[in-house]
């Protein structure tokens, strides 16, 4: 019997997630009172925790690159990246914390909101956040992207991936290379014919 996942994760500090101990305990006790009222044969019990696993295990690395500021509203800070790495903010509004990676220790100046750069209204990472006053250049970590950052991503205006990297004890690997325009164009039958015509 696959139960299947479900299993929360601490995305912000507004997140209390259960150890998965009590999931267990829970699902096995109501799988057994489920097939006692049944008189049917105990099944072996499967759960799908993947979420659990990896979803704090990833950072998405963003560079800080301009500002804008309304009066009496809020400060936005835009990112070189956005809905297409990071679809679950504009999808159903999901909640990350952010730290300035080359600057953990500074100390809190100022709230800001995070922009993407996929043009549409709706390409916000985070609302809201307490940061040191950042500048273009910056590098924002966003945490927990690691369940559903590179699955979820898409190429939305054509904005190619970044890459991925493992990382561990000091040492990292490239595991999926940055895409680059190319690979977004290369089964577009159009540029090839008209790139054929022209060598003709």
């Amino acid at each position: 019997m696959n139960l299947g996942g479900g299993f929360g994760i601490r995305y912000t500090e507004e997140d209390d997630p259960l150890p998965a101990s009590q999931y267990v305990e829970e699902i096995v006790r109501e799988v057994q009172n489920l097939i006692a009222d049944s008189d049917l044969v105990m099944p072996e019990i499967w759960i799908e925790p993947g979420r659990s696993l990896v979803g704090d295990a990833g950072v998405t690395l963003y560079k800080v690159g301009s500002e804008k500021e309304v009066p009496n509203v809020r400060k936005y800070i835009a990112v070189d990246g956005g809905m297409s790495d990071n679809l679950r903010p504009a999808l159903y509004e999901a909640k990350y914390d952010a730290i300035l990676a080359n600057r953990p220790l500074d100390p809190v100046e100022e709230t800001v909101s995070i922009a993407g750069k996929c043009c549409e209204s709706g390409d916000m990472l985070i609302w809201d956040l307490p940061l040191p006053k950042a500048g273009r250049g910056d590098v924002l970590a966003v945490f927990c992207t690691g369940a559903y950052g590179y699955s979820m991503s898409n190429n939305y205006n054509r904005i190619p991936r970044p890459a991925v990297v493992f990382a561990e004890n000091g040492e990292a690997r490239l595991v999926i290379k940055r895409e680059t325009y190319e690979d977004l164009i290369h089964l577009d039958l159009a540029l090839h014919e008209a790139a054929v015509v022209n060598k003709e």
